[in-house]
């Protein structure tokens, strides 16, 4: 009931804007087409009604109705049979007669498609037979200067406002898919993509670095002892790791460099056109700043990485190897003691790159 109640007041809003304006510039077509007729002064105060007190009326019975969606299209069919009623009582009048009803037909189509349509087109018809009971059937064939004139601006008007009011709505929607594509794609508690979202990132830099024969390499990051920490200080001590981590993640990386929560205390790097030795560079820099951290609620706490490196390589025959070089790297890294920076290299053993940095 939520969620329909917001969707309904978001839609009464928007339509009380266009009713307003519509039915205010409604008023001067049915006036200019009523007033030759001499009508008596109940169908005079029943205009003004319609086009400068209703809108206001309508709004306010959708915002206090149980739910305002429904509501607002009962509105709408209202709107229709009273333009049915008018088409009728102006003696089907050419011009204000089509205008009324286009303009009705278009909201309606609007809001709720052809089918909406259909109900809509049934309330006009409806009111059209209401009219002729209290009206003596005639027909007008002529459309005079005036009348024509005061058409004008609800033919001109209302459209671009209709049209406004669909921009914004489109607009909103936009900017709601792509709040919702980052949310998907981000992970929620450290800010960085996730694992699937970096996998892609991780495609893509491997078939740029195939097609433009270019460097890089991609890092696997391990926080040592990560299940002891929470089983320690608690998992909210754990939580404040992985939020530091990622936060000299973003602080430290190059914009190019692409980071991520791979799982649990794992994160993955990209760093593009980047040598290995330079990479390993920096990955030792993050690792030697990260020892260095202190946690106001647990002093005595401590926390290395373990990082594995592994350069592209046009042997790679996709990225899971690439990716896979970088884990055996990180396997050796935490087998060989933690706390240490271990690169995958065909050209270098292991270590020499390591003792190099």
């Amino acid at each position: 009931m939520r969620n329909k109640g917001g969707k309904g007041l978001s839609l009464a809003r928007r339509l009380y804007t266009s009713r307003t304006l519509g039915l205010v510039l409604g008023l001067l077509c049915v006036s200019a087409a009523m007033y030759p007729l001499d009508p008596p002064l109940w169908v005079w105060a029943l205009m003004l009604f319609n086009g400068l007190l209703w809108p206001h009326l309508a709004f306010q019975w959708a915002r206090r109705a149980s739910v305002p969606y429904h509501a607002e299209h009962r509105n709408l069919l209202v709107d229709a049979f009273m333009g049915g009623f008018w088409v009728a009582a102006m003696q089907f009048n050419p011009l204000p007669s089509a205008t009324t009803i286009s303009m009705m037909a278009m909201n309606n189509v609007a809001i709720g498609g052809l089918r909406f349509l259909a109900a809509g087109l049934a309330a006009q018809i409806l009111g059209i037979g209401v009219g002729l009971v209290v009206f003596a059937p005639a027909f007008i064939p002529q459309t005079s200067p005036l009348q024509l004139y005061a058409c004008l601006p609800l033919l001109m008007l209302y459209p671009l406002a209709l049209g406004w009011i669909c921009f914004r709505q489109a607009y909103t929607l936009g900017l709601h898919k792509r709040e919702l594509l980052a949310l998907s794609r981000t992970d929620s508690l450290t800010g960085l993509l996730n694992h699937g979202a970096w996998k892609d990132q991780l495609e893509i830099a491997f078939q740029r670095c195939r097609r433009q024969q270019q460097g890089a390499a991609i890092a696997l990051i391990d926080i040592d002892h990560f299940k002891a920490i929470n089983d320690t200080y608690g998992h909210v001590a754990g939580d404040i790791v992985l939020r530091q981590l990622s936060k000299m993640l973003k602080q430290n990386l190059r914009a190019a460099d692409v980071a991520g929560r791979y799982g649990g205390d794992e994160f993955c790097v990209i760093l593009p056109d980047l040598p290995l030795f330079n990479a390993a560079q920096a990955m030792e820099a993050l690792r030697e700043r990260f020892a260095t951290l202190g946690y106001e609620q647990n002093p005595a706490l401590k926390v290395s990485l373990s990082i594995g490196l592994a350069a592209y390589e046009p042997a790679h025959g996709d990225a899971t190897r690439w990716l896979n070089d970088a884990d055996q790297a990180l396997y050796e890294a935490k087998a060989s003691g933690r706390n240490r920076v271990i690169c995958n290299s065909d050209d270098l053993p292991k270590q020499e790159l390591l003792d190099s940095v």
